[in-house]
């Protein structure tokens, strides 16, 4: 018994062994491997993806799931992929696939997968023409080609090339490339004049031969996008032709660069590759997979055991296959590998069945994020995203040299993490092709291209030659063209950054719409005319900016007014009728301002003078009848006469006061100035042309009903008839000289045309015509390309440098000479007051403060006059109501005393005295040696008597009374 009990638990704890060691063993996940084992990537596959499971699992050692890799050859076979994609789906269980290597096996099996729903995670397959939006189960890990079609753009600006010429593969992977090559130099204003496609399997005659085409063509710039086999080829047929000299640019995309040991390129190349950021994990894993790749491919080359844009990609899905299976859950672990619900047998494509954890798994990788050899992988809609790309430049040995990074956000720049300074972006110096610094310019003088058709007007009148004309050698069929608009265009092209062959064609005599039409179908490649850039013909064509500003004027006879403006009150004419006031005015002025000065003292302007014989009639006596002054009507004629006489010099009065000569002074200053600009004047209205305009505005046209004439083909017509003008009245003529003689014997009233024409008919005609000033700007003259040209940029730019440089205006000058004002000829104007506004300003402040000093004087010698009579009222009034004032003598120690007796009339400052026997009073008066100044020069002296003897008799006493 106790030998069966001791049984049982053995057998009971090798159970429970069993059972612990069975939940501790990791499920296993089947992944279908489907490369080409012989190719390049395929033997970095080989050794990358089970080096990249193993660190895996050394760095999760307690993972529930193991991978497991069921490799299988294509061999480049896109029918040996599918057999062994569906192999891999059905009989093998597996429950995803990486790979496929090729772009075209990864499309087929990718559409069988998704029917399947297994996913597939291709880590070499870049092209576009396979991509998750057509086959929901298919990831790409690894970076499509169509985001460094944006790189290569930028380096085409950055380098100025305007013509790239891309050399690629003709299958789906070199094919599905291009669209998105081209769209991106489209927006670079690149173009691609011509493109080669290479089949695969080219030999390397077949090359050669399409590289010698190349050569003869003007481009410089190639980019190659090919698989590593046939560029092989190329470059080597590339240095037999002498392709990879100086002068030349090869760009190489990242397919290539990743397999630069298998390529082989010569130096100087520029290459883009996927950026990687240096690490230490980097590092290690670039030294343990050189040893190992040496050791799995022991026959390859050196040169092979570096570690590329592929074996990172082939890493990191690796990995996140790896982490992917991790977060599948147990049920899907536990369900039966292979498909389910299929009929027909597991090799019937259209009878396949569902992978039961198809969907988990493809969940599972959209949500795997880590940091990676290439840094952070992340799938976003089935696509890796990539943060930027290397630039490299090839040296010698096939050795790589970073120059610059590119990436979406912040352009070219010699630092991954932020934006150049410098507009445009920059890279370190190239060493390019050649071992040359030098930047090719991409271009040469082609040995054989295709020219450019350019159309110019066939027939032109010689009145129009200097502006544009084409000539043709009946002979040799020889073509000459010439003018100002041909010699522009050539200017134009020889400052593009590459070479334009073009050939002038002779286009028949059309409306330029037509011609437009023709542009734009196809007929010719460009138009070279005097074509105005309007919103109708922009519709059909491009135009470059315009290289002349035109505007539609008009142009109208001359008349001259001279003998209709010669009235009888012509004289009136030279000054405006203000003027005429103020000058009247200012005559006035100046002699009554002359005559309140003078009046007071001057007897010429009313002062009292001495009456005489040749006087009397004129002058008014006074009481006494000795003296008189002039009548108020005779002053009043005086002063009249005297500001108007100063109009021809011929005042005779004689003026006393010097405030009065000043007003004079500066007023016969002014007549002088008014008299030379009246005579001036009117000479020249009576000997210049006064001419009009026969017309005076468009307005006047259109409500007149003389008839307008215009240039043949010209748009001008339907310009006139957009503003509302009569169709019957426009009147069509082919050159100058018809207009001329139309104008001369009135068939119409005017030209409206654009003004280059005008410009050249005025150099002619100018003295009987005239340009108005009324004008309507027009889009001016412009070049005519086919919509979408990538000639009209570089062109307009070309323009805009002429332009700067006044290149331009120097042909102008060339062809048409010095440009005129447009002006008629000299019309003489009436003078108005605002020209002589200062002189008269200066004159009327002079009067008027010389009449106001006057003002003062006059004030100052009445109130002086007023005081002195009162004084001497005050004195009279004292001598009547006082006592009688003792006489006082006069000078007392004189032997002999006199007395000089004053009326009280007298000076108000000798003292009075009142006589003896009579009550008159009187002065006593001191010698003349001792007499005062009196203080006024006004005051009168009524009598003087010497002085009687207190005895004298008192007949002396009433007699100086009585006076």
């Amino acid at each position: 018994m106790a030998r069966d009990a001791r049984l049982v638990f053995v057998l009971i704890g090798f159970a429970a062994g069993l059972l612990a060691t069975s939940r501790a063993q990791p499920a296993e996940v089947k992944v279908g491997l489907i490369i080409d084992a012989d190719s390049p990537v395929g033997k970095i596959a080989t050794t990358t993806i089970p080096m990249a499971l193993e660190d895996f699992y050394a760095a999760f050692p307690n993972s529930t799931a193991r991978v497991k890799i069921l490799q299988y050859n294509s061999s480049a076979d896109v029918v040996i992929a599918a057999s062994a994609a569906l192999q891999l789906m059905t009989t093998q269980g597996a429950r995803a696939i990486l790979g496929p290597q090729s772009s075209v096996e990864s499309a087929f099996v990718a559409d069988l997968a998704t029917h399947a729903e297994v996913p597939v995670v291709s880590f070499s397959a870049t092209s576009p023409s396979v991509s998750p939006t057509a086959a929901r189960f298919f990831s790409r890990a690894a970076q499509s080609d169509a985001d460094q079609a944006g790189a290569i753009a930028a380096l085409a600006t950055l380098f100025g090339w305007r013509r790239v010429v891309p050399i690629y593969q003709d299958d789906d992977y070199g094919v599905a490339f291009l669209p998105f090559l081209v769209d991106a130099l489209a927006s670079a204003r690149a173009e691609v004049p011509y493109r080669c496609a290479l089949p695969g399997a080219a030999s390397p005659d077949a090359v050669a031969a399409e590289l010698y085409r190349l050569e003869s063509e003007q481009t410089r710039v190639f980019v190659l996008h090919t698989r590593h086999q046939l560029a092989r080829r190329v470059f080597a047929a590339a240095v037999k032709a002498g392709m990879t000299g100086e002068g030349y640019v090869w760009v190489i995309t990242d397919g290539l660069t990743g397999l630069l040991g298998s390529v082989q390129p010569p130096q100087g190349v520029i290459g883009l590759a996927p950026y990687v950021p240096t690490t230490p994990r980097l590092r290690d894993v670039k030294k343990r997979w050189a040893h190992r790749y040496m050791r799995d491919h022991p026959d390859g080359e050196l040169s092979h055991a570096i570690i590329g844009c592929y074996a990172v990609w082939a890493y990191d899905a690796a990995w996140a296959v790896a982490s992917a299976a991790e977060r599948l859950s147990a049920s899907d672990l536990s369900s039966p590998p292979g498909l389910v619900g299929g009929t027909d047998g597991d090799n019937d494509i259209s009878g396949l069945g569902k992978s039961r954890s198809g969907r988990s798994f493809l969940r599972a990788l959209s949500h795997t994020k880590f940091e990676g050899l290439g840094g952070r992988f992340q799938l976003v809609d089935g696509e890796l995203v990539v943060p930027a790309y290397r630039v490299l430049n090839i040296i010698e040995g096939g050795k790589e040299r970073g120059i610059g990074f590119w990436s979406p956000r912040f352009g070219l720049s010699r630092h991954i993490s932020r934006r150049s300074d410098i507009p445009g972006g920059e890279l370190a110096p190239v060493i390019w092709p050649g071992e040359s610094a030098v930047q090719p310019s991409g271009w040469v003088q082609p040995t054989s291209a295709r020219k450019l058709l350019v159309a110019v007007p066939g027939y032109v009148s010689a009145s129009y030659r200097a502006i544009v004309h084409l000539d043709v050698d009946p002979v040799t069929n020889q073509t000459t063209a010439g003018g100002f608009v041909i010699e522009v265009f050539e200017a134009a092209v020889r400052l593009l950054p590459y070479a334009l062959p073009f050939e002038y064609v002779k286009a028949k005599s059309q409306p330029y719409d037509t011609l437009v039409h023709a542009v734009q179908n196809g007929t010719f490649d460009a138009a070279v005319a005097d074509m105005t850039i309007t919103e109708k013909r922009a519709n059909h064509v491009d135009f470059t900016l315009p290289y002349m500003a035109t505007d539609i004027a008009m142009v109208v006879p001359l008349l001259d007014q001279r003998s209709s403006k010669l009235t009888r009150f012509f004289f009136l004419k030279p000054l405006c009728h203000d003027l005429w006031f103020v000058s009247a005015a200012l005559f006035i002025l100046v002699g009554a301002v002359v005559w309140a000065i003078e009046r007071s003292h001057n007897g010429d302007f009313g002062a009292e003078v001495e009456l005489t014989p040749s006087n009397q009639g004129k002058l008014t006596p006074n009481q006494a009848g000795t003296k008189g002054k002039l009548t108020l009507s005779n002053q009043g004629g005086t002063f009249l006469y005297f500001g108007f006489s100063t109009l021809v010099f011929a005042h005779r009065e004689n003026l006393k006061s010097n405030l009065s000569r000043i007003v004079v002074v500066v007023w016969v200053f002014v007549v002088l100035i008014l008299q030379s600009s009246y005579t001036a004047t009117l000479t020249s209205m009576l000997t210049v042309p006064q001419v009009e305009l026969a017309i005076a505005d468009y307005g006047a046209l259109l409500r007149g009903t003389e008839k307008v004439g215009i240039m043949n083909n010209s748009f001008t017509g339907q310009a006139l008839k957009q503003s509302g003008f009569p169709q019957d009245r426009i009147v069509r003529y082919p050159n100058a000289r018809s207009f001329l003689d139309a104008l001369l014997n009135g068939s119409i009233g005017a030209i409206v045309n654009e003004t280059p024409y005008f410009q050249m008919f005025l150099n002619t005609y100018s003295d009987n015509f005239t340009m108005t000033d009324q004008r309507n700007m027009t889009g001016g003259f412009g070049f005519a390309f086919p919509k979408g040209s990538p000639y009209v940029t570089d062109l307009s730019q070309a323009i805009l440098k002429l332009t700067e440089s006044n290149e331009i205006a120097r042909i102008q000058r060339k062809w048409f000479g010095d440009p005129g004002n447009g002006d008629s000829p000299f019309r003489s104007r009436s003078l108005s007051l605002y020209t002589f506004r200062g002189l008269f300003l200066i004159t009327g402040l002079t009067s008027l403060a010389c009449f106001v000093l006057q003002l003062i004087l006059n004030f100052r010698q009445t109130i002086d006059q007023l005081i002195f009579k009162f004084r001497q009222h005050i004195v009279q009034l004292i001598f009547k109501f006082r006592q009688p004032i003792q006489e006082i003598m006069l000078h007392p120690s004189s032997p002999l005393e006199e007395h000089s007796v004053i009326d009280v009339a007298g000076s108000p400052d000798s003292a009075p005295h009142m006589s003896e026997g009579s009550g008159t009073l009187e002065m006593a008066i001191p010698p003349a040696d001792e007499i005062e100044p009196v203080a006024s020069d006004q005051t009168a002296v009524e009598a003087v008597a010497p002085a009687r003897h207190p005895d004298s008799s008192g007949e002396n006493h009433r007699e100086a009374s009585s006076n």
